[in-house]
């Protein structure tokens, strides 16, 4: 029995255009100076939640730089190595940002529950005027950052800017409530608060990038219903071997096995389908190997007689 060849179609290129690299950089900038202000003046002020917030910052700045490169290294083409690439490479600092986003939780927790059971002196006043300023910082880098394209990398940098957004925000709460109520405990207790809103969203986000790297199904596609899509095109007989996956952020991917009634009607079941997936599910990255009919039939009788 002859073999059909296979038919590819690329959207674009692998080497995907600019990522925004003047983002990562800026904001690393505004970052790791802030960070240096931030740690002096908590050690001053006694100041748990300004020292979390600068740790926060500081490990936002190593965060930011790995983004920054993985960005950079994203952007090669692909050869014969790599033949898809390297886009994962942003997935993959996606997870290394956010296991260091987990260290930084349990650094918090710990040093909050100790605060908890030996509160410090704080220097409210100091604390106030540092927050409002770590929080008018913070929300200046998201934006900054929030101009970049979107891709698991760059939600793994934002969710540590935000880290930093709700940890300055904490930190001029804290200095309120001690300055208006000398409650000590409002400090650490609020540290703790923000530390389990980000290990949420860093679970969250952990997640969609192991997801990504074990080929699951892009979150929003449902491949039952991409394998009937198919199907109903005109000149399709059905669907099989199926499979859909991200390549890396933002870039689907799609191979199958499609029966059709005449090979000859090929040529333009393919741009069909082509055309569906595109407009339907976003799939740019699309593989078909065409089979006739009879031939799919045989294969089935095969299957079973083994």
């Amino acid at each position: 029995m002859a073999e059909h060849p296979h038919h590819h179609h690329h959207a674009g290129q692998h080497g995907r255009g600019p990522h925004g690299q003047r983002h990562y950089w800026l904001a690393l900038t505004v970052t790791l100076g802030f960070a240096a202000i931030e740690a002096f003046s908590g050690w001053q002020a006694h100041s748990l939640a300004l020292l979390g917030d600068a740790g926060h910052m500081a490990t936002d700045g190593i965060a930011l730089g790995i983004a920054g490169l993985a960005a950079l290294v994203a952007r090669k083409p692909a050869s014969d190595r790599h033949s898809y690439g390297l886009g994962r490479v942003e997935v993959m600092a996606a997870i290394v940002n956010t296991l260091f986003m987990l260290l930084i939780v349990a650094l918090i927790f710990i040093e909050a529950l100790a605060r908890l059971r030996h509160p410090g002196d704080v220097q409210a006043s100091l604390v106030m005027l540092i927050g409002a300023l770590g929080l008018a910082a913070n929300f200046v880098i998201y934006k900054v950052l929030e101009g970049g394209e979107s891709t698991l990398n760059l939600r793994a940098s934002l969710l540590h800017v935000l880290g930093d957004v709700l940890g300055s925000a904490a930190a001029l709460a804290a200095g309120v409530v001690i300055y208006f109520t000398g409650w000590l405990a409002a400090d650490p207790l609020l540290s703790l608060f923000i530390g389990v809103l980000i290990l949420l969203s860093s679970l969250r986000l952990l997640g969609d990038a192991t997801h990504v790297l074990l080929e699951g199904v892009p979150s929003g596609l449902d491949l039952s219903d991409i394998g009937r899509s198919m199907a109903a095109v005109e000149g399709v007989g059905s669907v099989h071997d199926l499979h859909v996956w991200s390549v890396s952020s933002g870039e689907v991917a799609l191979s199958a096995h499609v029966v059709v009634e005449e090979l000859g009607q090929w040529e333009a079941v393919y741009l069909g389908l082509c055309s569906h997936l595109q407009h339907a599910y976003g799939i740019g990255h699309i593989t078909l190997q065409p089979e006739p009919r009879v031939k799919a039939r045989i294969s089935v009788e095969d299957i079973g007689r083994r």
